[in-house]
């Protein structure tokens, strides 16, 4: 098996060969170009926290430790703001030697602040799976700004799943860039392609959206369906600097436009803790063709998903918030990003999550 990403084919075969099974059985649509999609379970736990199993532990020895109660996912229910649920997933894995993988959540679920994280049986860190593994798969939710109802097969996070490790370091990332052009304007590469945010528009002053604090229920099925205004404030300046408030959750973009070319994938990073009190608050899968011509896309920009901590801080037009670490993918995907798999964020700019009315 080639090093790199493993892209859609070759996550076929890892169905085929029973690497990944589920119960019901994988849907094709779950399939993205380089990871999976993973389907809720139909039952929730509340928990009194957050945890990892732990070595040697298992996630369900955890559940039966922290558990408050638990809720059946068939018909929906609720996942109240502020409160942790582990859900089990429907897909489970038997990792081949080699073969690690990391899990994420979906765009439209940081959009909404909905905290997703996956933890295994064993594990002593979210998200990370090491080779070998063996066994289930859970999702911890938290929904941090809206409570959400929530049903049984709906996908939340997915997982990507690498042959050794493929990332580029910052030599072959700057080669990358001369060849493709990955961004517009300056590239500044270090430790992957940094970005930075936009709070100069081409045109108007509406630069974000802020979370209200006390809204309704989002059904994570009802697409294009709520009013933009009973969730957020619009963030508006002229100065090219906005004032981000403690706890406060935003929506903000990124300056340049970023292009995923065919061969490789890429991960959004937080920035460095020492640049303020706030952090581009999910990591993010960015699929081969993002951005990419060969897949629609003329360079896209990445949407923001920010919270600011301890003490109010001053974000500036340009500042530096984040970075794109790319990879090599095993081999080319059948299918790229934006190219006929009705992709919802191709050629975005400030853009909310799928569930509100344009």
């Amino acid at each position: 098996m080639t090093t790199g990403v493993l892209p859609a084919q070759a996550l076929r075969r890892l169905i085929a060969d029973g690497m990944i099974a589920a119960d019901p059985a994988l849907q094709p649509g779950q399939i993205q170009p380089a990871s999976l999609d993973l389907r809720l379970g139909t039952v929730a736990y509340r928990v009194r926290a957050s945890f990892l199993a732990g070595a040697g532990r298992s996630v369900a020895d955890r559940i039966a430790e922290f558990e408050m109660h638990r809720m059946d996912l068939t018909e929906g229910a609720v996942l109240e703001k502020g409160c942790v649920y582990v859900i089990p997933l429907m897909e489970r894995l038997r990792l081949p030697k080699g073969v690690t993988a990391v899990a994420n959540a979906k765009s439209s679920t940081g959009r909404l602040d909905l905290l997703t994280r996956t933890i295994t049986d064993g594990g002593v860190e979210f998200d990370r799976i090491a080779e070998g593994y063996e066994g289930p798969l859970y999702a911890e939710v938290c929904p941090r700004s809206f409570s959400v109802l929530a049903r049984a097969g709906q996908r939340l996070n997915q997982i990507r799943f690498r042959n050794g490790q493929a990332v580029l370091d910052d030599a072959a990332l700057a080669r990358l860039h001369a060849a493709e052009h990955l961004v517009d304007g300056e590239a500044v590469i270090s430790e992957g392609l940094g970005f930075s945010v936009d709070l100069r528009p081409e045109a108007g002053d509406l630069v974000g959206y802020r979370a209200k604090p006390h809204t309704g229920v989002i059904d994570l099925d009802r697409i294009g369906y709520y009013p933009a205004a009973d969730f957020w404030e619009e963030i508006r300046t002229r100065e090219g600097r906005i004032i981000l408030d403690p706890g406060a959750f935003y929506i903000l973009v990124s300056r340049e436009s970023v292009t995923i070319p065919p061969d490789y994938a890429a991960e959004m990073a937080p920035y460095l803790a020492m640049v303020g009190e706030f952090r581009v608050h999910y990591a993010g899968f960015f699929d081969p063709g993002f951005g990419h011509s060969a897949a629609g896309g003329n360079g896209s920009r990445g949407v923001l998903e920010v919270r600011c901590h301890e003490a109010p801080f001053v974000l500036e037009h340009g500042q530096v918030v984040g970075r794109l670490v790319y990879e090599h993918m095993a081999e080319r995907p059948e299918t790229l990003y934006g190219a006929g798999i009705a992709s919802n964020y191709q050629g975005q700019g400030l853009k909310l999550a799928k569930h509100f009315r344009s």
